[in-house]
């Protein structure tokens, strides 16, 4: 058979291929390039999209439904940073610590797979959080006429090579160069065969399976990948793959909601006010049942009101005692929760001061900062601004703060449930 028959060969149910096999997920790695300081995490557990990397890349796989088996292998270091990131699933096996190269670490979760051993294994990097089912599919097909199948991509730029320094030596005929993505697939027991010989041969210089396997004489095919399945190394890579994710959950939510929010306090004895959850030196404080910030107050009943839940003093009476001197953060969390409970997102928050003083203006980046922060939104979709009434009015007489938000959030449609 060859790769276009394999390729065509006959589906099972939902067009899935009609064979089974577990995955090797390779997620041992540090990830230096992407790393913006010493205390960032690797890039496996970086958050795109609203969660970590890997748990991106499980999700994907574990719903493809010729997988039946994912077998994470991870550094040693990182068991807590992997449980507080993968959610448990009944595909996801418990990691196993990879080792000081690829070729180590994948040999480590073949052998982890060996006490109930699959016909066919598939292994992919946890950072490629894209794959693609199409993909898992053309690569499964694939191992009906060969022992190995990669996925990969044709390389359509021109290759120099260089030669001292960056000047070039040689520009290489592009015909039949591929770059290799993952999922690279094989028969289980050869693969593991060949990553045993390999490692008795002290041979630790295979870049990836499929060089392994070349190594091992095994006879590899490729097959189309997709140029979406990228592999995440740079921090503008994640970067990159944040927005995409984020683009995509907000537009699979076609419900828009804007709600409004207002609030006022009276300024009252004190040495600091608390605005937008950062607390600014004033001569004066503001009177309220909690720590008065009519910032988050408005951020918060706007919310709600996007939602059609109340307001804040529905959900937060004053008359209860436990709300006294409250950290307002504690109300716009629980809004934002309200949202996710109905399967929602924020996408935007519009935060207005009006007052004559304390002077916003120097505070705006770190109440952004604070206030992405509570709701766990990017700083770019968070607006704060100040405005005066021209003296006129009690803000304008300098006797208290007034605040003014406006929150756009995105739900799925529900029909019949009122909303």
């Amino acid at each position: 058979m060859t790769v276009e028959q394999a390729e065509n060969h006959p589906t099972g149910p939902d067009g899935a291929p009609p064979v089974s096999a577990a995955v090797v997920l390779v997620a041992g790695g540090r990830g230096t390039r992407a790393s913006a300081g010493p205390g960032d995490a690797p890039k496996q557990y970086r958050t795109v999209g609203g969660r970590a990397v890997i748990a991106e890349t499980v999700a994907r796989l574990a719903a493809h439904p010729a997988i039946t088996v994912i077998q994470p292998v991870i550094h040693a270091d990182d068991g807590e940073a992997f449980a507080g990131a993968v959610a448990p699933h009944p595909k996801l096996q418990a990691p196993v610590p990879g080792g000081p190269t690829r070729q180590h670490s994948v040999r480590n979760g073949l052998m982890a797979l060996a006490g109930s051993p699959p016909d066919l294994v598939l292994v992919h990097d946890a950072v490629r959080p894209f794959v693609g089912a199409a993909v898992v599919d053309r690569v499964l097909r694939a191992l009906a006429a060969f022992p190995g199948a990669i996925a990969a991509l044709p390389v359509t730029d021109t290759v120099k090579r260089a030669g001292d320094g960056r000047r070039i030596s040689e520009t290489i005929p592009r015909d039949g160069l591929w770059t290799a993505q993952t999922p690279q697939g094989f028969h289980y027991a050869a693969l593991l065969s060949a990553h045993v010989k390999a490692a008795e041969a002290d041979r630790h210089d295979l870049t990836d399976d499929a060089a392994v396997a070349e190594w091992a004489g095994l006879e590899v095919t490729l097959v189309e990948g997709d140029p979406g399945n990228v592999k995440l190394t740079t921090a503008a890579d994640l970067a990159a793959a944040d927005a995409r994710l984020t683009s995509a959950a907000l537009a699979d939510l076609p419900d828009v909601r804007v709600g409004q929010g207002f609030d006022v306090h009276a300024f009252g004895d004190g040495d600091h006010v608390t605005l937008g959850g950062i607390a600014l030196p004033h001569s004066r404080g503001l009177d309220g049942h909690s720590d008065a910030d009519v910032g988050l107050h408005a951020l918060t009943d706007a919310i709600l009101g996007a939602i059609a839940d109340g307001d804040i003093g529905s959900h937060f009476p004053p008359s209860d005692p436990q709300w006294r001197g409250a950290d307002s953060a504690r109300f716009l969390v629980a809004a934002v929760e309200q949202v996710r409970s109905l399967g929602g997102r924020i996408a935007h928050l519009d935060l207005t001061f009006i007052c004559e003083a304390p002077k916003i203006g120097p505070h705006r980046d770190a109440m952004r900062a604070r206030i992405a922060a509570i709701t766990d939104l990017p700083v770019g979709r968070i607006a704060v601004k100040a405005t005066t009434s021209e003296r006129l009015g009690f803000t304008g007489r300098r006797e208290g703060i007034a605040a003014m938000a406006t929150a756009t959030v995105r739900l799925p449609f529900a029909p019949g449930d009122g909303r």
